[in-house]
């Protein structure tokens, strides 16, 4: 690094011991030291913003590393074979692929890398409003746009949006708090997210808290959209519907 008063170049290094995808990019270790004379500023700084600007990357690298792992531990389906990656399947592509578009069944492969989403929203409505449009017929038939399965019960089965996701109720709080084992249609097959949805009461309004674990790493992007485009956005328009249609 150069000290822009001066002028002066310095050398040092950065060092990263111990990383794993099993570790937290924040939990990660990252020594920088430098030569001999002059330059604490500059050391200085790599402690701390340059720091910061490493652990960007190292999320970057390894989101990277993990879709290429993943890309050869997947077996193709047999009407793949030989078949290159059209347009619709380029994993970069932020679309609602996973969430609309149906999958031969017969995909074979291993467990694969998965992350976890966290996502937070807020709607201008009651806590048991919004855990009624989770568990009810009616209000997740307006939701999915299409008749869903909805068995609101601890192993009922969940189905929505035309069969794109699908799963079944593992726990259940009354305006509280919903676990789920939850797919998306293109998921390998048989393989389930654990979410967890928690409803916070504010007053007029409530914070519904999504976590989402065990999400295959190719499908991030896509299942952050949907989560983001049919149920956020859709409760709202619901919301507003039924605030209309009182007044």
């Amino acid at each position: 690094g150069t000290v822009k008063e001066s002028g002066e170049k310095h050398k040092g290094s950065v060092e990263i011991p111990n990383l794993s995808e099993e570790n937290e990019v924040d939990d990660t270790e990252i020594n920088v030291s430098k030569k001999k004379g002059e330059g604490d500023a500059l050391k200085d700084l790599m402690r701390t913003e340059g720091t910061v600007k490493v652990r960007e990357a190292l999320r970057d690298y390894l989101k990277a590393l993990k879709t290429e792992f993943t890309l050869g531990m997947i077996l193709p389906t047999k009407a793949a074979v030989g078949q290159e990656l059209g347009p619709e399947q380029n994993l970069s592509e932020n679309t609602m692929e996973d969430c609309v578009s149906p999958r031969s069944s017969d995909t074979v492969g291993v467990k694969i890398p998965t992350v976890k989403i966290v996502m937070r929203e807020t709607f201008a409505a009651p806590a048991d409003e919004l855990y009624r449009i989770f568990t009810t017929k009616e209000a997740s038939d307006s939701l999915s746009r299409s008749p869903a399965v909805i068995e609101a019960e601890k192993g009922g089965k969940l189905q929505m949006f035309d069969g794109c996701v699908s799963g079944e109720y593992a726990e259940l709080v009354p305006s509280q708090r919903i676990a789920l084992k939850w797919r998306c249609r293109s998921w390998p097959e048989e393989h389930y997210a654990a979410v967890a949805l928690n409803f916070k009461d504010m007053a007029a309004q409530t914070e519904l808290q999504l976590e989402c674990k065990g999400v295959p790493v190719p499908h991030e992007d896509s299942t952050r959209h949907c989560w983001k485009q049919r149920y956020f956005e859709e409760i709202r328009i619901l919301l507003q519907q039924s605030k209309d249609n009182m007044e």
